[in-house]
């Protein structure tokens, strides 16, 4: 997906608003269904915006504070609609909305997303599965690449420089609007990159559309006397029936190999389905926990009669008691319900260059005419309580993104210092800043940041 088109959220499939809406839990959480068929509907433009609100007004968690003046007709569509409510989430403790995120999207669209396809059948777009950041002023590196994608297919690697794109070696933060065009907006570039070996090499990428695949890597280091197991893992959202096989593979191999350390990286994980993050949840967590509080999920006072309780179910035989994580400020939603979800019951240390996202809330997609409306519609709190992060989850230790290196390379900035930490002994939790983080750099690679999902969608309620 062009990074034009790209949006902000996060979802939950919960409950049903009206007659025609339903819940159904069971004591097992479910795969996620796939999204029904898209029926051919014909609500006029008129009657698309009032029921946008209408939804709207009854499920959206600051409901209370919509005016009653506010008229959808003033705006070109629902997505409008759900732009202009963010500015009535008012929170307690924060000067500023907190609302980022509720918005709205066609049928056709959502589809694919929710998938994890990187195509959007309706405009017929693609793109190269290749994502950069900016290391320094003039160093534009590759920050992630899908493995089906042109780019992954062509074996271009995390952390390769990029010299040249389309015959410009004008490559810089002040001109950031070179690479957006290049690399997010382009059906075709050519690119210079540079490998660690210090050797060039000339592509051309054709966009394409391919399926995204969120387990990255996996590996197990030995350090301190102890395994370690590192999971790469970039998405909660795509084909969980793949994702679920894929995760019970890795945490088999964990298992094998006594691992007694886990290292999780979420640094560009936006989130995606409730039950994949359940699901990598209930192996990460000890044993001496299971049958505990995980998670609660919490909405308006008209829907009380939704609330409900998810309780951890140990998967596998790794019984880790400390779980280091890898973040960013691109962490977001499940990733950091994951997080939160596991602080009560272990030692969770959180490394990376920035606080997460911060979004303790989430949707569930709303049909109406031939879009999907996202209103947002609950929070969520673990076993004590705590949801109130939406400023980001701090972190124990900033550390550098070292996008200079591959996944796994355990000179990699964040990886290496949670490596070196448990081989010596002196893994710290004061805060301590081990690397320098440029914050206008940081600034500048948000808006590179492409399309990464920033959701939870919980499809154990059907609607």
């Amino acid at each position: 997906m062009r990074l034009s088109n790209v949006v902000a959220f996060g979802f939950i499939i919960t409950l049903g608003v009206f007659s025609s809406c339903k819940k159904d839990i069971a004591d097992k959480p479910a795969e996620p269904a796939p999204t029904p068929p898209v029926k051919a509907d014909t609500l006029s433009a008129a009657k698309l915006k009032d029921s946008t609100l209408i939804y709207t007004r009854d499920i959206y968690l600051w409901y209370k504070q919509i005016p009653a003046s506010f008229n959808p007709q003033t705006f070109e569509d629902p997505k409008g609609i759900m732009t202009a409510i963010r500015a009535y989430s008012v929170e307690t403790g924060y000067s500023t909305p907190v609302d980022r995120w509720s918005f709205a999207m066609k049928k056709t669209e959502w589809n694919n997303m929710s998938m994890g396809i990187s195509s959007t059948s309706e405009e017929d777009q693609h793109d190269f599965g290749l994502n950069v950041f900016f290391r320094a002023d003039n160093d534009l590196r590759v920050r992630q690449v899908e493995k089906a994608s042109p780019a992954g297919l062509a074996g271009i690697r995390r952390g390769w420089r990029i010299t040249r794109i389309n015959g410009s070696s004008n490559i810089n933060t002040a001109n950031s609007s070179l690479v957006v065009k290049g690399v997010y907006e382009s059906e075709n570039s050519t690119f210079t990159f540079v490998k660690p070996d210090g050797s060039s090499v000339d592509m051309t990428l054709k966009a394409a559309g391919y399926q995204e695949n969120p387990v990255v890597l996996d590996s197990v280091y030995t350090e301190g006397g102890k395994k370690v197991g590192y999971l790469v893992f970039n998405s909660f959202l795509g084909d969980t029936a793949q994702i679920y096989r894929d995760l019970s593979a890795v945490f088999s191999r964990f298992g094998e190999q006594q691992v007694k350390e886990l290292i999780v990286d979420l640094r560009y994980n936006g989130g995606g389905y409730v039950n994949v993050q359940e699901k990598l949840a209930n192996y990460i967590i000890n044993a001496s926990s299971n049958g505990q509080i995980m998670m609660q999920e919490k909405f308006n006072d008209k829907y009380t009669s939704f609330n409900n309780t998810t309780l951890f179910a140990k998967a596998g035989n790794v019984n880790a008691t400390r779980v280091s994580f890898i973040v960013s400020n691109l962490t977001a939603s499940a990733s950091e319900l994951l997080i939160n979800n596991l602080r009560p019951y272990m030692d969770v240390r959180i490394v990376g260059p920035s606080k997460t996202h911060g979004k303790p809330v989430g949707y569930f997609p709303i049909p109406v005419g031939d879009w999907y409306v996202f209103p947002v519609s609950f929070r969520t709190v673990n076993k004590n309580g705590e949801s109130d992060y939406f400023g980001g989850l701090s972190l124990t230790n900033q550390v550098a993104d070292g996008i200079d290196k591959d996944w796994g390379d355990r000179n990699e900035s964040a990886l290496g210092y949670i490596l070196n930490g448990l081989k010596n002994g002196n893994y710290r939790t004061d805060g301590t800043t081990e690397a320098s983080v440029d914050p206008r750099i940081e600034s500048i690679n948000t808006g590179l940041k492409g399309n990464i999902f920033e959701g939870t969608i919980d499809s154990r309620i059907r609607f």
